[in-house]
């Protein structure tokens, strides 16, 4: 995957046709990946420099605290120093402005491209759970299922909550398990009996089948959206 450097748009010498044709190619491929139904790692990424050209346009006052923390201490030394370069060189600061203002657009048009994907794919997703669930869904097994597989395959999931500017978040760690071959004797709840009785370690897991009758690219569509669709899912059901 062709990548961004975290700080592209300040890298080396500022000006808006070299930095116009490094978004250009960075975001062909992008959307070559979107055209494939590919969403991940291409739309995070897209969205976290998204978010940094934000930041910098925005908040000048308090851009340490909302700059994207995945930035290193040296690389905020030279956003630092290009905020007073700008400051005191007009001609600078209009070639950033030209910069910024050409990139967050192409770029919020590539982001809107994806989230429709992600939200298509989402909308073809149905999660329900199987056998009789434990009071806490904090961690488990799901089962994956798409239309062309001829396999379900079965992941370990743990949900684990942090804060963040005052506000809570729950992330999902997964691992790969094992596939059983699609029979009628392999239906959810038979697979769910060999889980209990190949991870005795998990009395009572909770145990949810996710399905689509469509076919996306697992690791780069079909994984992740399931992934977060489960997240909302047990979230609404614990609320």
């Amino acid at each position: 995957m062709k990548t961004l450097s975290d700080t592209w748009f300040a890298d080396g010498y500022i000006d808006f046709e070299l930095k116009k044709y490094t978004l250009l190619a960075y975001l062909q491929e992008i959307n070559r990946n979107f055209q494939e139904n590919k969403l991940y790692p291409q739309l995070a990424d897209v969205i976290f420099h998204y978010n940094n050209l934000v930041a910098f346009r925005e908040n000048k006052k308090y851009l340490q605290e909302q700059f994207p923390k995945k930035l290193t201490g040296v690389q905020m030394e030279k956003i630092q120093v290009l905020y007073e370069q700008m400051i005191q060189d007009d001609e600078l600061m209009r070639e950033l402005e030209d910069i910024i203002e050409y990139s967050t657009a192409h770029m919020k048009t590539a982001i809107t491209n994806g989230t429709e994907i992600y939200e298509f794919v989402e909308d073809k997703l149905s999660i329900h759970p199987v056998g009789i669930m434990p009071v806490h869904s904090k961690e488990g097994y799901f089962m994956l299922c798409d239309g062309s597989a001829n396999a379900t395959r079965v992941y370990s999931y743990y949900l684990s909550f942090f804060e963040k500017h005052d506000e809570k978040y729950r992330s999902m760690r997964t691992e790969y398990i094992d596939s059983w071959q699609r029979s009628f004797s392999n239906t959810y709840e038979h697979i769910k009996s060999e889980l209990l009785y190949r991870h005795p370690e998990l009395a009572n897991p909770a145990v949810y089948a996710i399905e689509t009758s469509l076919k996306f690219p697992l690791d780069e569509t079909l994984l992740p959206v399931a992934k977060r669709s489960l997240v909302r899912y047990i979230s609404t059901k614990a609320a």
